[in-house]
């Protein structure tokens, strides 16, 4: 979890320095703030209880879920990378962008997963749950931003690339 957390100051600014582009009007209800601020809450303290989380070491816990968490810790880092990368007034569609249109919340999911297993925690499988749905929760606002400030061109990436992961309807690449 530390190169992880690591990463979010990086991700942050990014997001800062894209966020001249935000929709006029996103559906911003208190209780979509609250639960928006209630999981990244819980995600800090899913962080804070992986340092003392003692991994299962030597056993099939431990096998299955270290790769799985380092192949989200690696793909969450392409993501962020690609994302990066893309000028802010450019669609994201690139790299893993082009298999999911929200590759954040599935590389992250998998290094929370990866984690839970690693260490055989249910607590942490619980912060992991929290998270997807928060995840599910908030896709349809963060798609509703990005049709008011990408139009026809995010509805085109809507039609070929899938929500979550899988192979796009189209090769016409981007």
């Amino acid at each position: 979890m530390i190169p992880s957390l690591l990463s979010l100051p990086l991700f942050f600014y990014l997001a800062k320095a894209r966020s001249t582009e935000a929709p006029s009007e996103v559906d911003l209800s208190k209780p979509k703030i609250a639960f928006f601020i209630l999981s990244k809450f819980i995600y800090f303290i899913a962080a804070a209880y992986s340092f003392f989380l003692p991994l299962k070491l030597g056993t099939i816990w431990f096998y299955v879920g270290l790769p799985l968490t380092l192949i989200g810790l690696v793909t969450s880092w392409m993501v962020l990378i690609d994302w990066a990368r893309t000028p802010p007034d450019k669609l994201v569609t690139r790299g893993l962008y082009r298999y999911s249109r929200h590759p954040m919340y599935v590389t992250t999911s998998l290094l929370l997963l990866g984690v839970s297993i690693a260490s055989a925690s249910w607590i942490f499988l619980l912060f992991t749950i929290i998270f997807m749905v928060g995840a599910v929760f908030f896709i349809g606002l963060e798609e509703q931003g990005c049709l008011e400030i990408y139009g026809k061109a995010y509805h085109e990436y809507v039609k070929r690339t899938p929500r979550w992961i899988g192979i796009p309807k189209s090769s016409k690449s981007d």
